[in-house]
């Protein structure tokens, strides 16, 4: 299997290629008219607009032991991660059908506004309706419909925040992309500090729930500033001006965008990214098919007890923000490799089996620990580089549908993997 290059009719001529040429580093580029990013400012709002939008998955899967003393009789984890994957799914999948109909700032702000909706409901639910109480199902299908809300939510942002930085540098995909690990890791520790802080009966468990939720809305609040200045700044002015010149000059090459200009230039697109779509899609159902049901759920240790799951989830996310930090001293640019390495990732399937039904020495802590690690470094690094070569493949105008097209594209790996993790364990 060979990466496909991008479509000839998709190309730029020689003139328009040397005009719309976008540097690896604005910072370190020669030419003059490039602003450069003072004090890294662009660059840490990407970051935490990265970290911003996952948050609110990390919030309702990190507060898992709350939701199962509430309702012992579900499978909290694997609903979840079904659920907020096969919405985001969906609207994806009408997003793209109407990208060229809405803009990435209306997108954005609304999935913010999204999140910070879900957030809000669930602690007052609490307060005000479920108050610690065992078996209030009303309240979990409420809950569960949160987690499609911001299955939405994600649709909104993080397709068209992708989407956006694949018009830049590929440092700033790089930060969003790292900024989606540091929210694992931020969650990660915040869990860790309430297990070891507050008592683990009902009220210690409800209270670490709800600081969860309270720090998301406020990073919400936070990303909703931060990506509203952010075209203020000249550098991102400056490569917006780019694009907006690009789709001038393609609108006075082919005439106004109609609906079947609008698919010849999407099918274009997915053409030229579909292996590493496809390469994207197969390295999140190896991840999800482990990650969080298998680590949360199907491993034991007479050792560390309760604290085994959340220990193996904060490892897999601080490897994970390391793999995605990687790639700014190092970037794969052989996509040939990196795509062949996304499929060697099914090995994790019989290893992790192998943990489960395997020789007794399989079963410790130390292989399950160091497997999780290794999961996560090569989830992030991969991950990584498939997120800032893909946009490069194409036009600059049409960057941002190859970032939501690869968005796509992980969602159905994480959707997949998520359904696959009720199966492949049995």
């Amino acid at each position: 299997m060979g990466v496909t290059d991008p479509n000839p009719e998709s190309q730029p001529d020689a003139e328009s290629a040397t005009t719309l040429l976008i540097p690896k580093n604005p910072s370190s580029s020669s030419d003059p008219k490039i602003p450069k990013d003072s004090f890294h400012l662009a660059y840490i709002i990407y970051f935490i607009l990265g970290t911003g939008y996952l948050l609110p998955w990390n919030a309702f899967i990190t507060a898992v032991d709350y939701f199962s003393y509430l309702y012992p009789d579900t499978s909290v984890d694997r609903v979840f991660a079904i659920v907020y994957m096969v919405v985001g799914l969906i609207c994806l999948i009408l997003i793209i059908a109407f990208e060229h109909k809405s803009t990435s700032f209306v997108r954005i702000n609304a999935g913010l506004v999204v999140f910070v909706v879900a957030l809000l409901v669930v602690p007052l639910m609490d307060v005000w309706y479920v108050k610690g109480k065992v078996g209030m199902y009303a309240a979990y299908y409420v809950t569960v419909f949160l987690v499609a809300l911001c299955g939405i939510g994600d649709a909104l942002v993080q397709g068209s925040l992708i989407g956006a930085a694949g018009e830049l540098p590929e440092r700033y995909m790089q930060a969003v992309v790292a900024g989606t690990a540091a929210s694992g890791v931020l969650v990660s520790f915040l869990r860790i500090f309430t297990k070891a802080v507050y008592p683990q009966d009902a009220h210690g468990l409800r209270s670490s729930a709800n600081l969860y939720f309270i720090v998301g809305i406020a990073v919400m609040a936070l990303c909703m500033v931060l990506y509203n200045i952010a075209p203020k700044l000249p550098v991102i002015s400056y490569y917006n001006e780019l694009k907006i010149q690009a789709l001038n000059d393609e609108k006075r090459e082919k005439g106004d965008l109609t609906k079947d200009l609008w698919k010849s230039t999407l099918w274009n697109v997915f053409g030229t990214i579909k292996w590493y779509g496809f390469a994207t899609c197969i390295l999140y159902v190896v991840t999800l098919c482990i990650f969080p049901g298998f680590i949360t759920e199907d491993v034991h240790s007479l050792v560390l007890k309760d604290w085994y799951p959340v220990l193996l989830i904060t490892s897999y996310n601080v490897f994970d923000l390391v793999g995605k930090s990687l790639t700014s001293l190092y970037l794969l640019e052989d996509a040939k490799i990196a795509i062949g390495a996304s499929y060697a990732r099914l090995l994790f399937l019989p290893l992790y089996y192998g943990c489960l039904h395997g020789p007794q020495f399989f079963r410790t802590e130390i292989p399950v620990t160091l497997l999780t690690c290794l999961l996560g470094l090569t989830n992030g690094y991969l991950t990584s580089v498939l997120m800032i070569l893909t946009p490069k493949t194409v036009q600059l105008q049409h960057a941002e549908t190859a970032g939501i097209v690869l968005v796509l594209f992980l969602v159905l790996g994480l959707a997949t993997g998520s359904i696959v993790s009720w199966f492949w364990v049995i």
